[in-house]
């Protein structure tokens, strides 16, 4: 016996074989068109992908990153990340004053004249 996820009560329900591999209903697409004729382009016509990949970083990174030197991940890469650490340290600590200072000034009651 086959089963399949039926759509509408989110269970599994028995089903043919065909409705088991294709699930949802969804047929695989068969082209009434005999395929074009085509020439096949050889490995060696197409363009190297080293041009446009690039180095790969990665190697250095884990061995930059997995250096036991006891700095935190976050600033392992210096002065940059340091910057924005310090950065967003700053505007944490300011925004969570002016927000402090917003609910003091909210919870002070108005002079009525």
């Amino acid at each position: 016996m086959y089963y399949k996820f039926h759509g509408f009560t989110q269970r599994l329900v028995g089903a043919a074989a065909a409705d088991a591999y294709n699930p949802q209903g969804l047929k695989p697409i068969v082209s009434t068109e005999s395929p074009a004729l085509t020439t096949a382009k050889l490995a060696s016509d197409l363009p190297a992908t080293d041009s446009f990949l690039g180095k790969n970083k990665v190697p250095d990174l884990q061995k930059l990153f997995q250096k036991p030197d006891g700095l935190p991940v976050h600033l392992k890469r210096g002065v940059p990340d340091r910057l924005l650490y310090r950065t967003t340290m700053a505007l944490t600590i300011g925004g969570t004053i002016y927000c402090l200072v917003a609910l003091y000034m909210a919870s002070q009651p108005r002079n009525q004249k």
